[in-house]
């Protein structure tokens, strides 16, 4: 699934917190995550995603997914959620 997926989605949520509570309440049907972001701060969300099946899209970068989202700030992480 692709960015545009993301652009598109309904039902999203945007940043590490929200992805990591999405994907613990098993709502998270895909996540992206920016490959210029912390490792240790995304690490634990590519694991939950690994134990769970839930794909895991790499973006190039904080600022790409951010636009896609449509925050004016950069983001780690963001979530399409299942409903």
């Amino acid at each position: 699934m692709g960015l545009d997926a993301l652009k598109t989605a309904k039902s999203k949520v945007v940043g590490v917190k929200q992805t990591a509570k999405a994907l613990q309440k098993k709502n998270a049907a895909t996540v992206f995550v920016a490959a210029d972001a912390d490792e240790h701060i995304t690490g634990p969300i590519k694991t939950e995603c690994e134990q769970q099946g839930v794909q895991c899209t790499i973006v190039e970068s904080m600022q790409v997914l951010g636009k896609v989202c449509g925050i004016h700030a950069g983001a780690s992480a963001a979530a399409i959620l299942i409903y």
